[in-house]
């Protein structure tokens, strides 16, 4: 790398814009949304989608509400031009939805392209030429004048072709490719002798696509070329904005959010971001986005993981775990703060009266993408009393005292440690009823107990197992509890104090289990810990007491 960047790379002229509107706007409705992913995605793939993979694609891109899709690009071959032309013919293109196909200015590739269209209801046909000063100097050879005259041609062509197949509802798409680059003046002069050929009305609208072909500029230039743009188009009521969005500098959905911003209609993209080099704009993320703020995105991604297991299998580009919404782990915390915070955060969502979502470091429920919540929390060494608190509740309903939490949390810490590995809900199981339940080796195992007195004076009396040899044992106390811990203490030993008492029922009706918690302490100052699990509520809590006098 240069020391000196300066000498090699010029910073991106800013826009003359100093009135600009869009940094006080919001975005409180959904754009015209476009998948580019059968055209530009396909064509960034290594091996690029066969028909049956192509019509898979396509399928979900309905399912999931898309009304515009680019379909590919009929005159690059047999194989797309026979995909292209086979939607048409077998009527697999939903009434509502309009295909779309991309053609550069040439006559012959236009002709194409409409002759892959024959039978269609409703398609639009996207024409393309680049018009930035690099293009015209170093690809074409030509000057601003035969630039626009190719562009110009090209529109003809589009008018003519239209007017063979009168039954179809032709809509037009033009792209000022290299917009991003090129100067505003230009393009617009480009757009507006397009326009003049075309004839666009405010009932049939032509969209002008003003590409982030390569992103060369931060989010904010792109919503001021876009703004003016806007600004400056003449019979405005006649064109509809749209984005096209790159990824080369990280920033794609930064700059088509912007971009909606500063007034375009239209956002082109691909679901999770595929295309050339960096990718396209990720319309998953850009519509999620909008629905964390209460806008709806008219796109159905209830299902993420269908869409993710969809496109993973069509393009076999995996999905990093980190992807926005889709990836693995986007809902899951392994910090113990942040396990911590979001378990509190359920816990008060449950107790609101009003469904406003509010649940730290969740900026959106994962219910409403069809993730369940048993992965939200993880536990790795990393893990906190909270994450492992919620493991527990989420797999086996056990809502543990706070105490209990912390005591059970260093147990889990040592264990992850000498594991090295994440703990899943089974490992974290097995170590809880190792560390605080009655166990088959105990000391002391229950047969069986009965309970007489009045209240205050209560006799517990119970059969019980002593080092494998069956006896009774028997204590008084003002409850059940004190009745067990004196019984113990007269019979075996050792001597509890009960610092803390909590149950709790699992579940509902006649088949729902209890569970009892106790926290005691020796007569040597050490805390130990019980948890006993019953049908009946009592039982469950004699099983507790017995389980802490085995592990004192």
């Amino acid at each position: 790398m240069l020391r000196d960047p300066s000498t090699k790379y010029r910073p991106f002229p800013q826009v003359d814009l100093p009135d600009r509107q869009w940094p006080s706007k919001t975005i409180v409705k959904p754009p015209r949304w476009l998948s580019t992913d059968l055209r530009d995605g396909n064509q960034a793939l290594i091996d690029p989608m066969d028909a049956e993979k192509k019509t898979r694609f396509f399928d979900l891109l309905c399912k999931v509400g898309l009304k515009e899709i680019e379909v590919g690009f009929p005159s690059a071959g047999a194989t797309e031009f026979d995909f292209i032309s086979g939607l048409v013919k077998t009527g697999r293109i939903p009434d509502d939805v309009s295909i779309q196909v991309l053609t550069q200015s040439r006559r012959d590739l236009i002709e194409t392209s409409f002759a892959s269209l024959v039978g269609a209801k409703t398609a639009i046909v996207h024409l393309y030429n680049a018009v930035s000063p690099a293009w015209r100097k170093i690809v074409f050879g030509m000057d601003r004048a035969q630039v626009k005259q190719i562009a110009i041609d090209g529109a003809k062509v589009l008018r003519d072709e239209a007017a063979k197949q009168p039954n179809v509802r032709w809509q037009f798409e033009y792209s000022p490719e290299t917009f991003s680059t090129a100067e505003l003046d230009f393009s617009l002069e480009v757009c507006e002798a397009v326009m003049d050929v075309l004839m666009p009305t405010s009932d049939n609208p032509i969209i002008f696509n003003l590409p982030a072909t390569v992103e060369c500029a931060t989010p904010n230039i792109y919503a001021d070329q876009i703004e003016w743009f806007g600004r400056n188009i003449r019979n405005r009521e006649a064109v509809a904005i749209s984005l096209h969005t790159h990824n080369d500098r990280g920033t794609g959905v930064a700059a088509a959010e912007l971009g909606m911003m500063a007034g375009a209609d239209r956002v082109e993209g691909c679901l999770l971001g595929n295309g050339e080099r960096t990718g396209n704009c990720d319309l998953v993320t850009v519509a999620l986005n909008m629905y964390t703020q209460g806008v709806d995105p008219k796109l159905d991604l209830s299902d993420i993981d269908g869409v993710v297991n969809t496109v993973n299998y069509c393009t076999n580009i995996p999905v990093h775990p980190r992807t926005p919404y889709a990836g693995d782990l986007v809902f899951t915390a392994f910090s113990g703060s942040h396990q911590d915070a979001i378990k509190k955060g359920f816990a008060a969502q449950e107790a609101k009266n009003d469904t406003l979502w509010e649940v730290p470091y969740l900026p959106i429920d994962p219910a409403d993408l069809g993730r369940s919540y048993e992965a939200v929390i993880r536990v790795n060494s990393q893990s906190g009393k909270g994450g492992v608190a919620w493991v527990i509740e989420q797999d086996k309903g056990l809502k543990l005292p706070k105490r209990l939490q912390a005591d059970f949390s260093r147990h889990v810490q040592a264990y992850a440690d000498e594991t090295s590995r994440e703990l899943n809900a089974a490992d974290i199981w097995s170590l809880f009823e190792r560390t605080y339940m009655p166990q088959a080796d105990d000391r002391v195992e229950l047969r069986d107990y009965e309970e007489s007195g009045a209240s205050g004076q209560r006799v517990f009396i119970g059969r019980v197992a002593i080092d494998g040899e069956e006896r009774s044992i028997s204590g008084r106390g003002n409850g059940l509890i004190s009745g067990v811990i004196a019984a113990i203490a007269e019979s075996t030993g050792p001597t509890l104090d009960v610092v803390d008492y909590n149950e709790h029922a699992i579940g509902h009706g006649a088949d729902a289990q209890a569970a009892a918690y106790v926290e005691c302490r020796t007569a040597e100052g050490r805390t130990v810990f019980g948890v006993g699990m019953d049908t009946d509520i009592a039982t469950a809590s004699v099983r507790a007491v017995l389980s802490a006098a085995n592990r004192a």
